[in-house]
């Protein structure tokens, strides 16, 4: 246990097992139209073309429009989703400790904008029983400082593109994620010396294929939550890193269907310059503790959709929260999307899908988050590590993406088991490390 928390073993333990029994058994009344209340699906279900409709009301909307064949993308006819357990693994111990002991002094700050702020987070859930006012930023907070663990590397990610022809574009890269501040592992501390005003970073260098390798990015994020965030890229030619304008972040990462507001697994975005509506509270499909499918992709995928196949494991019905986030109208224009709404897990408030929509309107993307189960060290299991597989697909323009980090047999870290060459902060979380990628 760390000292830092001023908790004796006793005390610990019990609040501890208090908020851990709160947050996963506490699902309360669905509150949208399409919520689904007391209602559930028995275990071993399995999910067809045949059926789906008699499921639907357990489906985000861009789930369900995909067995509808509304779109280019539509649900394989051989659809199979067999139903599971739920199963819940407890937020780490010392995470619902910072919880405890921090998230009374959590305010919401008002800015001339009209955005919103939060003063006085050091760590935790920041509002573990949101409420209105603002109950929808606060939804968002929460999913902004979740639980990660410190240091997540994948050494081989994948991510391949397909076209409305079926034609496959991979590539590989290595991926470090660092959080540098507000950190509750055990062993770890809360800011890492040296990296003060650094909230968390995304290293990203691509490996294969060989005419890319060496490209490299780099993402900041500042525990200021109204500095914008920094990105930086190594360009090989040139041999040195250039700042990325700030105008780019809607722009394609990679030539993939993903842009850098959907970076740090999901969501990455200012919250201060954020409109969040809440939607409502839902019970929703979701595949968690995945089984990343063996091969190379589209092995294991049900083509031409890209979908999961029973190998991958057995679907869960999840307690989610529904919110829907646009730009502040005054930053609206020349912005990626008119609205995402997102559906985060109530337990530990990562995303499990979001949709989202055009300026105008309309349905663009659907983006789904299976998610693996990390071991990590001093924390136990995680849901929300980085180890997952995130489909994108465009219906607009008919083409799809899935990035699986990390590809089949190729290992994942986690804090104190990465090897030490990850632990370089140089290297990993400043610009000027990026120009030691080809030394």
């Amino acid at each position: 246990m760390r000292s830092v928390f001023g908790l004796s073993a006793g005390v610990g333990l019990f609040l501890y097992a208090s908020i851990a029994l709160a947050l996963a058994s506490s699902p309360g009344p669905a509150s949208s139209g399409a919520g689904s209340g007391g209602a559930t699906i028995q275990s071993s279900a399995i999910i067809t073309m045949q059926n789906w409709q008699n499921y639907r009301q357990f489906m985000p909307d861009g789930m369900a429009a995909l067995f509808e064949g509304k779109y280019f993308w539509k649900m394989p006819a051989d659809v199979s989703m067999e139903v599971g357990p739920t199963i819940i693994h407890p937020l780490p111990p010392s995470y619902l400790a910072a919880t405890e002991k921090y998230s009374g002094q959590n305010k919401l700050i008002e800015l001339p904008t009209g955005g919103l702020t939060i003063q006085g987070y050091q760590g935790g859930i920041p509002f573990p029983n949101p409420e209105d006012p603002h109950k929808g930023w606060k939804i968002l907070a929460n999913l902004w400082y979740r639980y990660i663990p410190h240091l997540a590397v994948v050494s081989y990610g994948t991510g391949c593109l397909v076209d409305e022809y079926g034609t496959v574009n991979c590539q590989a890269a290595e991926i470090v994620e660092r959080q540098l501040a507000f950190n509750t592992d055990p062993s770890v501390p809360a800011t890492i010396p040296g990296s003060e005003g650094k909230l968390f970073t995304e290293y990203l260098m691509v490996v294969e294929p060989e005419q890319k390798r060496y490209t490299a990015s780099l993402n900041i994020t500042y525990t200021d939550l109204a500095r914008p965030e920094d990105q930086f890229a190594f360009i090989p030619a040139l041999r040195r890193y250039q700042a990325i304008a700030s105008a780019a972040r809607c722009s394609p990462s990679q030539g993939t269907d993903a842009t850098a507001e959907e970076f740090r697994s999901g969501f990455d975005s200012n919250l201060t310059e954020l409109k969040v509506d809440f939607v409502g509270e839902r019970k929703i499909l979701a595949l968690l503790d995945l089984k990343t499918p063996g091969g190379k992709f589209p092995e294991g995928y049900d083509m031409p959709l890209g979908w999961p196949t029973p190998s991958w494991g057995k679907w869960q019905l999840r307690e989610v929260y529904v919110i829907s986030v646009s730009k502040l109208p005054s930053l609206a224009a020349g912005y990626c999307y008119g609205k995402r709404v997102i559906y985060l897990d109530r337990q530990f408030f990562a995303p499990l899908w979001e949709d989202a929509y055009d300026s105008k309107m309309q349905p663009w993307k659907f983006i789904s988050y299976f998610l693996a189960t990390c071991k990590v060290p001093g924390s136990g299991l995680v849901n929300s590590c980085g180890d997952d597989i995130e489909a994108y697909w465009d219906i607009q323009h008919r083409h799809s993406t899935f990035f699986t980090d990390p590809a089949d047999g190729h290992p994942m870290y986690t804090n104190d088991d990465a090897p030490h060459e990850y632990l370089d902060l140089q290297r990993y979380t400043t610009a000027p490390g990026l120009n030691l990628i080809m030394r």
